[in-house]
């Protein structure tokens, strides 16, 4: 009886250890969700936006342009300060710039308003409850595992898409976009209270079973900011971000408005673009898989492939709009939106893992940022000059086919 009491203790203790795990991951997904879908939702504001102040669309795309900027410059404060500070500041800080950015743009009358609003505001918030903070948290608890639970926690930028866009659409129509930012701006506000009261001690801790089967040879070698920027694995991941962001976002802050305009009523065009969050599960799972069975670099080419068959068409359903098509761009371009990310963080995360780990990914993550900022701006640009989508897609689908170059010629990411 004594001697299997240690052994009892040990399977209790690691059972336990799962338990935590999974609600670690549960939280991450939800604020993965709340943090996308809130940012995302901003393809439903924006003809409505337009057709209240008479703005073209470079000037409201820009405000999209910006969240997505500013939360690529906020990522490496956001790893520095987990570093320093903890998940419950980060998180908390996130949820109150959130809620309070909705509030304001409610009452917005001019472009700088929902600039610093929807743009400033929620770009840093959106870094402070994002990919970042997600990825160090997880790592800390499911270790070799990381890809699979950063898939699940990327799926949930499909789960808010899938929410939140045709939710935001229905609260227009009956409320007005004034009254839905409104809604939005209460509604994150209050879930600081029960985000307060979690365990975060707990939570930050990790799980020891991970820290000490993880690695058993580790060695920390010592990497900082600029040893990691001396590495050429550093500005290959940093690129692929860049492009690849820049191709899918050129199309994404547009996606609504591009299937309104080829004869889709609105609300189809919401939902339409929302299931895409169904079809992302799938693909964040099913490119997961894969690189256990066939490899990373395989993978990832696959997955820009698919892409690539997503973005063409979509430049058909301009000429043939019909619900064929638009499944087929919703399930290829849908299910990639992001897919990547996973496999591109667990490959940050093993070749520069250390202490400065979240400070190094942070600031590689600048690139998704500028990428989305880039992309979202210089489609908006793009679409006002030719007054049409055609120039716009062969933009993206350059961008994209630029993101998948790393995979082809860098050796640390053939590997």
């Amino acid at each position: 009886m004594d001697q299997n009491t240690p052994r009892e203790q040990v399977t209790a203790t690691r059972q336990e250890a799962v338990r935590v795990a999974l609600v670690v991951l549960a939280l991450c997904f939800t604020l993965a969700v709340l943090g996308r879908g809130l940012s995302e939702s901003f393809t439903v504001f924006l003809k409505p936006i337009s057709e209240s102040f008479g703005w073209d669309r470079g000037q409201v795309v820009s405000i999209y342009s910006l969240t997505w900027l500013i939360s690529g410059l906020t990522a490496p404060l956001v790893g520095r300060l987990f570093d320093h500070s903890g998940p419950r500041i980060v998180y908390a800080l996130g949820l109150l710039l959130l809620g309070s950015a909705f509030l304001i743009a409610s009452r917005a009358q001019a472009l700088w308003q929902f600039q610093l609003s929807i743009g400033i505001c929620v770009g840093i918030g959106v870094a402070f409850i994002g990919n970042v903070p997600n990825s160090i948290l997880l790592g800390r608890w499911f270790g070799p595992r990381l890809p699979t639970a950063m898939a699940v926690v990327y799926s949930a930028m499909g789960g808010g898409v899938l929410a939140l866009l045709p939710a935001s659409q229905l609260l227009i129509d009956h409320l007005g976009w004034r009254e839905t930012y409104q809604v939005f701006g209460f509604a994150t506000l209050a879930l600081l209270v029960p985000l307060m009261l979690l365990p975060w001690r707990l939570f930050a801790s990790g799980s020891p079973h991970v820290v000490k089967k993880t690695d058993p040879h580790f060695v920390d070698h010592g990497w900082t900011l600029l040893s990691a920027m001396r590495h050429h694995a550093f500005w290959a991941l940093f690129s692929t971000f860049f492009f690849t962001a820049v191709g899918m976002y050129a199309i994404a802050a547009q996606i609504v408005a591009y299937l309104i305009d080829a004869g889709f009523p609105p609300l189809q065009a919401a939902t339409a673009w929302g299931f895409s969050g169904i079809v992302l599960v799938f693909g964040m799972l099913g490119v997961s898989a894969l690189d256990g069975l066939i490899g990373r670099r395989p993978s990832v080419l696959l997955s820009y492939a698919i892409s690539i068959l997503g973005i063409l068409l979509l430049w058909l359903l301009q000429y043939y709009p019909n619900i064929i098509l638009l499944t087929g761009f919703v399930v290829c371009f849908g299910s990639m939106m992001g897919s990547r990310g996973p496999l591109i963080t667990a490959t940050a995360m093993k070749i520069f893992r250390g202490e400065r780990v979240g400070t190094i990914y942070g600031t590689i993550s600048i690139g998704s940022g500028l990428g989305s900022a880039f992309g979202s701006w210089s489609g908006g640009l793009i679409h006002d000059a030719t007054h049409g989508y055609n120039a716009l897609l062969v933009f993206a689908l350059a961008s994209v086919v630029l993101g998948m170059i790393p995979f082809l010629v860098v050796p640390a990411l053939r590997r």
